[in-house]
């Protein structure tokens, strides 16, 4: 009984799960775009020594660089981090920070234009090692920001793109055909103008949003944490859950305008062909390898959504999809990612580095 109730103060007082994150340091900082390299010294030149090519960790908007090593030493896993260095692989993470009402300019061409780029070159000049090239790994809007990179600047030295819970059509995704229907007469207005006001959707927007796909869950917590006083491991997992939910920022309004417009009102992405005030981006003109997972438990983007990459990237020289049931933070972290979508993210790569 006295174990039962320190454990559950520890739940209630957030102090649970462990804060820490492996190791690493920061190598340039700049606004909304802080990059850092992760693991040892020694770990660093063994992946050197090995030939192994480094991945880029791109976050998605709103969604803090962390989702990537949201709890070091956790059973079951949740980092990505760790993964990759388990397996000899040295990541990188682009940061790009909270936004605010001054950041309402800032749209998806700010990202694939300059800030991806410009870490991939940072990337590649840190490393210095094998064949000069990353790959990018993306979850969620992180993926679209992959692809929209490498397809973009096909001159960049990206050996491939890897996509997890990456929406490609957002049609195949409940609500966004009625939302296309109600809006498409009038090109996104005035929900433009909405976002346009608030200067992007606000942080506690995005959190709010979040949770309610997983609705179930929050009104199950409660007897969930009582009914697992017991199994700390359960309840640390449900805290790393909610430390992340706590931590989402928002979107910036122009990006905001573009989602709404471009890739749901037009259906630009689904199509392949992109247009972003004067820069146009073909995706279907990619060539670099692409890997990409999809689940049909995921009530944020839907399995055909991700799917749709396979019928979209016909120029890649190499594609594939993995299915893999769970949520949409579940196919990057957790029991169910790590006994499925690392292995099949590392084999992947294996397969690359003999192409």
């Amino acid at each position: 009984m006295l174990n039962d109730l320190r454990t559950l103060a520890r739940v209630l007082t957030n102090d649970l799960a462990p804060s820490e994150t492996t190791e690493r340091i920061e190598l340039s900082s700049r606004p909304h775009a802080r990059l850092s390299r992760y693991g040892s010294a020694s770990q660093l030149q063994a992946a050197r020594d090995a030939g192994q090519v480094p991945v880029l960790l791109v976050p998605p908007l709103a969604v803090p660089a962390r989702c990537y090593d949201l709890a070091s030493g956790v059973d079951p896993a949740n980092s990505v981090v760790e993964f990759l260095l388990g397996i000899g692989t040295v990541p990188y993470v682009i940061d790009f920070g909270d936004v605010g009402y001054g950041d309402r300019n800032m749209g998806f061409e700010d990202y694939f234009d300059t800030i991806v780029p410009r870490a991939i070159a940072e990337v590649v000049d840190d490393f210095r090692a094998g064949s000069d090239s990353v790959d990018l790994m993306g979850w969620s809007l992180g993926g679209t920001l992959s692809l929209l990179t490498a397809g973009a600047q096909r001159d960049l030295p990206i050996r491939s793109v890897i996509t997890v819970g990456t929406p490609l059509n957002y049609q195949k995704i409940e609500p966004y055909p009625l939302v296309k229907k109600l809006l498409a007469p009038t090109d996104g207005r005035p929900l433009t103008y909405a976002i346009r006001a608030l200067g992007g959707i606000p942080s506690f927007a995005v959190r709010l949003a979040y949770r309610a796909t997983s609705w179930d869950r929050e009104l199950k917590k409660p007897q969930y944490i009582l009914q697992n006083l017991n199994n700390e491991e359960a309840l640390m997992r449900m805290q790393v859950i909610d430390r992340f939910q706590g931590s989402l920022p928002g979107y910036p309004g122009r990006a905001s305008e573009q989602m709404l417009v471009n890739l749901i009102v037009r259906d630009e992405i689904a199509q392949g062909t992109v247009h972003f005030d004067g820069i146009t981006v073909d995706l279907k003109s990619i060539t670099a390898p692409i890997f990409m997972v999809g689940s049909h438990r995921d009530a944020i983007v839907s399995h055909g959504a991700a799917e749709h990459g396979l019928e979209l990237f016909s120029e890649s020289v190499h594609t594939e999809f993995h299915t893999v049931e769970t949520s949409h933070l579940g196919l990057l972290t957790g029991a169910v990612a790590e006994g499925e979508t690392w292995p099949a993210i590392a084999a992947f790569r294996d397969k690359i580095s003999s192409m």
